[in-house]
């Protein structure tokens, strides 16, 4: 059995925080199953690129999931306690997500080199078996990643203190009360963890090298600009989502603080899902098509109801 500590004892600022946390995971359920609901309901929208948005926004909303609503029960509940299997469950759910979410981001990076770069074979070169085996490969490398850490974490000795100076079971909190050495689990941390960001970061950057050039021998200005808004939503996402992870995870251990670290935990499972429907929305054309038209169908409904 372990002890959630969370962000403070404080009652009043314990519901503060429950409201904020409560509004933020709503709009966030709202935000990415809505963009799954629209992507699936809009024929114009059948294409790769918004599968791949479809398969990001319900992967946010469970990574949210796996946190938030364990963590809202705890601001105003007295029992913050949580078992020992349900922590092993909870870390091995949202490593996973997270892990795959990394490798999703890479998939959608190389699926819009394809698109952009060489546009005369997308289609065959980013085929339903291409597109659907880059989205299975994604959650089995994020769910074999998981289990290393997971078993690696929970076959450690917890003798002392079950006190987790957090808000949810992620792992360097957990290494900082067991009594056991942890020098093999941060060795497996910084060395796994480091090799899918080096590898999904090289994708990235190799991608977007390659649609630089692309862009460069467009001719058409407005050819450019839709480029610029398709790719920049993206390559903000990704930007924040692996600094995160990299500020987190690959540095010395010796360098962890409890605080620092709940803050940016919470940014990359709470906050990130939660801006992720914005960032590959506001500045894409066919969603907001696709939004527009599913308003203007409600709007004939209600009408002829009437």
């Amino acid at each position: 059995m372990f002890i959630l500590m969370g962000f403070t004892d404080d009652f009043d600022l314990q519901v503060i925080l429950f409201l904020l946390f409560l509004a933020i995971y709503l709009f966030t359920l709202i935000g990415n199953l809505g963009l799954v609901a629209l992507v699936i309901g809009d024929s114009h929208l059948h294409k790769p690129m918004y599968y791949f948005l479809c398969v990001l926004s319900f992967l946010d909303a469970c990574y949210s999931t796996v946190v938030t609503p364990k963590m809202l029960v705890n601001f105003l509940a007295e029992d913050k306690s949580i078992s020992f299997i349900g922590c092993a469950t909870q870390m091995l759910l949202f490593v996973t997500l997270g892990s795959t979410e990394s490798l999703l981001l890479a998939a959608m990076a190389y699926d819009r080199y394809v698109a952009i770069y060489d546009p005369l074979l997308y289609s065959a070169r980013m085929s339903p078996r291409v597109y659907v085996s880059l989205i299975v490969a994604s959650y089995v490398g994020g769910l074999a990643h998981s289990t290393i850490h997971t078993t690696a974490t929970f076959s450690l000795s917890f003798c002392g203190s079950n006190k987790i100076r957090h808000v949810f079971c992620d792992i360097p909190p957990l290494l900082a009360i067991s009594c056991s050495h942890t020098q093999l689990n941060q060795l497996l941390l910084f060395y796994f963890v480091g090799s899918i960001e080096m590898v999904t970061i090289v994708i990235v950057l190799v991608s977007y090298g390659f649609i630089l050039l692309a862009i460069l021998r467009m001719r058409s200005a407005e050819g450019r600009r839709k480029v610029f808004s398709t790719c920049g939503s993206h390559l903000t996402g990704v930007t924040i989502y692996h600094g995160t992870i990299l500020f987190m995870y690959v540095r010395p251990s010796s360098s962890y603080d409890s605080n620092h670290d709940m803050i940016v935990s919470i940014f990359y499972t709470i906050v990130i899902p939660m801006l992720n429907p914005i960032i590959y929305s506001l500045r894409n054309k066919d969603v907001k098509a696709a939004f527009q038209r599913v308003v203007e169908r409600l709007g004939f409904m209600t009408k002829a109801s009437i």
